[in-house]
């Protein structure tokens, strides 16, 4: 059998879906589309519209060279997107502007532009009030003046920022020297008439002089247009801030707080429909002996106390989505492996499940009526995809299941299948996971095996990736263990603090102990087996390392090594000091243990990586070759190896690099885990080595 899992080239060649947006009146659904562009070298992103109804055919809506950003409706139907349109600038640098496609058909016209390009884009429901974000030089006296200051850094090549506070940089990007304000407009439709060649919405400043206040919170407007509900962080002493949220009136500009609670941090925030209510998320913060809680919190639009919901259930909520009627809310979280949707009632505080699906669901969204639902769903069986749910069965008889809808981007073949497997820990834990397994499988052809562990570490192995995607192993003959250890989301409040502060307890103990019942399998070869992760599952590679000699090679993706010294570079230093002591980062940092690593590691990492900086990397690497077991000898050879990519992120998103990493990857763990050398034994790429 093949499939492209069995040919990278074309894996990363697939179309992939992405986000969903539902029109006011619920005629009109576009799905967001991937594609690989034609040098091969990057993603350009597509709308295309999809039938609510599940009969017609997908059709492709737009085609900028470049590709297409966020999308909303105006009340009208008509279809606003932002996007870069090189033709239509002078600019060599151009950036995202604002452009509507209407209804009836025709070409797409920009309506709005800024010089530092806009984003975050929002419609009122209701009113059609248009909400975006740009950046504003702090110095700038107006936008003509912003646009002069930015061309005096562009042509000067200035790139320096001169920060007054935390934080600097965010994932994989500098923050600054522009601060983010929201700016308003008219309703799109009645301000630009059909024709018009000039950009016609004029965009005002809600925010002047708001400074690092909205950073990268989410901005929304109610349904009247009459009220911005933002993001707002307040920074605090030693480098903290604190999310909360202000009303911003839009006619005056008038701010007030909305919901500032000391000990927490709010987001996710989604105006009820009648614009009566406010819901987000509730993160209480976290200190190094308790973990972080996430609750629903209800506040009345006009002011007032805060109201939790449901607050005996024990599950972290991810996404907000109203009723039309504006009884309840319809709630994305993590369950058990998979990410169902429920049914949260204002009036009783009570929670149903929805969906019965083994998947994960994201960008909900409901039909005027209240009678359907529609979302993306994804799996490890199946990458995201659109689906309708009959909201009146589930809500009047129990949770059902999604039906497809006709996709832009159909799903690929698997070249294996997928089963469920679970044990219990030494303290009688149950402890749950994925097992992806090639076709041929057996007790006759038993398959080598790879444990890789997520990343997070609060979150789950519950939905498709592109980028961490266990098929492409598959396809070599390995079986894939996904498995959720102690801190993972879905299992309840008190499976997230065992592994709190003693990362390398809980969730360690967990991972050898899943990894003993999958190895006793007759279709698992217990003598062939390897670990990888990335990120935090990157930092248990690390360990697991340091711990145990079981694993025939490990493969460790933008790790944490030396605790102390990722805890002050990362770009949220001041989340991680609310996480650990420094007796905890201590006890619980691997680097302590690096003479012990007797396995051939491959270190992989990004220099654009901010939230695990590239020093981890840089002295994980060094320290293996002059500490482990398997240092360098005195002429310099060494099993392990270091796969760096100068200007990739977290990550590693671009398609070729994408490519190389799994070819990397593929090549070690055949060397070190498979015993593979010689002819026909999958090589590293001519182009690294």
């Amino acid at each position: 059998m093949s499939t492209p899992f069995h040919d990278l080239e074309q894996y990363i060649a697939l179309p992939r879906a992405g986000h969903l947006v539902l029109s006011p009146d619920g005629s009109r659904l576009v799905v967001s589309v991937q594609a690989l562009d034609t040098k091969k070298t990057a993603y350009r992103t597509a709308w295309w519209e999809v039938d609510p109804a599940g009969v017609q055919p997908a059709r492709r809506l737009t085609r900028g060279a470049k590709g297409e950003g966020e999308a909303a409706f105006t009340p009208g139907g008509d279809l606003l997107f932002t996007a870069v349109r090189p033709a239509e600038s002078d600019d060599d640098d151009p950036q995202p502007a604002l452009h509507l496609l209407p209804r009836g058909g025709g070409e797409a016209r920009t309506i709005a532009s800024r010089t530092a390009g806009v984003g975050g884009l929002r419609v009122a429901r209701e009113a059609g009030t248009v909400l975006l974000t740009s950046q504003v030089l702090p110095g700038a006296r107006d936008e003509a003046d912003d646009e002069k200051l930015r061309k005096e850094r562009k042509d000067l090549k200035v790139a320096a920022i001169l920060h007054t506070g935390y934080p600097v940089r965010y994932w994989d990007h500098d923050l600054g020297p522009g601060d983010t304000h929201a700016f308003v407009a008219a309703d799109a439709t009645t301000t630009a008439p059909a024709g018009s060649a000039e950009p016609m919405l004029t965009l005002r400043d809600l925010t002047p002089g708001s400074g690092h206040a909205l950073g990268e919170g989410d901005v929304v407007l109610s349904p009247d247009g009459r009220t911005v509900v933002a993001g707002w962080e307040i920074p605090g002493a030693a480098g903290d801030t604190r999310a909360t949220l202000m009303a911003i009136d839009v006619a005056t500009g008038a701010r007030r707080p909305l919901v500032d609670l000391p000990e927490a941090d709010v987001w996710a925030q989604a105006v009820s429909p009648d614009g009566q209510w406010v819901a987000f998320v509730i993160e209480d913060q976290s200190s190094p002996h308790r973990a972080p809680d996430q609750t629903i919190g209800l506040v009345a639009l006009a002011g007032g106390d805060v109201r939790r919901l449901a607050v005996g259930w024990d599950r972290w909520p991810a996404s907000l989505t109203w009723l039309p009627d504006s009884s309840g809310l319809l709630v994305v979280a993590d369950d058990a492996g998979r990410a169902p949707i429920f049914h949260v009632s204002l009036a009783d505080d009570g929670v149903t499940q929805l969906t019965s699906d083994d998947a994960a669901f994201s960008d909900v969204s409901v039909s005027p009526d209240g009678r359907t639902a529609y979302a993306m769903r994804a799996s490890y069986l199946a990458p995201a995809h659109p689906v309708r749910i009959d909201l009146s069965a589930a809500l009047a008889t129990g949770p059902v299941a999604a039906a497809p809808l006709p996709a832009p981007a159909p799903s690929p073949e698997l070249p294996g299948r997928l089963t469920e497997v679970e044990t219990t820990d030494a303290a009688g834990t149950r402890v749950r996971a994925w097992l992806a397994l090639p076709t041929a499988a057996s007790e006759q052809d038993p398959a080598p095996l790879l444990l890789w562990v997520h990343g997070g570490p609060l979150g789950s192995w519950n939905a498709w990736s592109w980028r961490w995607n266990p098929w492409l192993l598959v396809a070599r003959g390995y079986a894939v263990l996904l498995p959720d250890p102690a801190l993972s989301t879905g299992y309840g409040q008190e499976f997230i603090q065992r592994g709190w502060g003693a990362w390398g307890a809980g969730p360690y103990e967990d991972l050898m102990a899943i990894t003993d019942a999958v190895v006793a399998r007759g279709d698992i070869d217990e003598t062939r087996t390897g670990a990888m992760g990335g990120s935090f599952g990157g930092y248990m590679a690390n360990w697991i390392a340091g711990h145990t000699d079981r694993f025939r090679a490990i493969v460790t993706h933008a790790s944490l090594w030396a605790l102390d010294q990722f805890g002050p570079t990362t770009d949220a230093a001041f989340y991680w000091r609310r996480e650990m002591t420094e007796q905890m980062a201590l006890e619980n940092s691997p680097h302590r243990f690096v003479e012990q690593i007797a396995t051939p590691m491959l270190v992989v990492h990004g220099d654009k990586d901010y939230r695990v900086p590239i020093g981890e990397g840089l002295r994980l690497w060094y320290e293996l070759l002059s500490r482990s077991q398997l240092a360098a000898d005195a002429e310099g050879r060494t099993p392990h190896r270091f796969l760096y990519f100068p200007d990739e992120n977290h990550w590693v998103l671009s398609p070729q690099h994408a490519r190389l990493w799994y070819q990397v990857v593929e090549a070690f763990l055949a060397e070190h885990v498979l015993g593979l050398a010689g002819e026909g034994a999958p090589r590293y790429p001519r182009t690294l080595a």
